[in-house]
């Protein structure tokens, strides 16, 4: 199963779990089945069915240029960017 690993501000809704692995072909499945496992977390990521402003998606350490599409193994690893913005 691909392993979410989960960004630090959104540890709360994943009950404090740093990684959940959850079922899934793309990165869009694999979000769907983490909703279910840490329900809120989705409104969290994606803006219109589309990953939010400032979000970026890493499969096995690559940023997937095929965002919610990007085709994920049984073995992947998925890390959600979040930019942080200053100045």
């Amino acid at each position: 199963m691909p392993a979410v690993f989960i960004p630090a501000l959104l540890e709360p809704l994943a009950g404090g779990r740093r990684v959940v692995p959850v079922e899934g072909a793309t990165v869009g499945e694999a979000i769907d089945n983490l909703e279910r496992a840490c329900p809120g977390i989705r409104e969290r990521l994606l803006d219109g069915g589309r990953l939010r402003a400032g979000v970026s998606v890493a499969v096995d350490g690559e940023i997937a240029a095929g965002g919610l599409r990007e085709p994920v193994s049984p073995s992947s690893e998925i890390h959600f960017v979040v930019a942080i913005r200053g100045g």
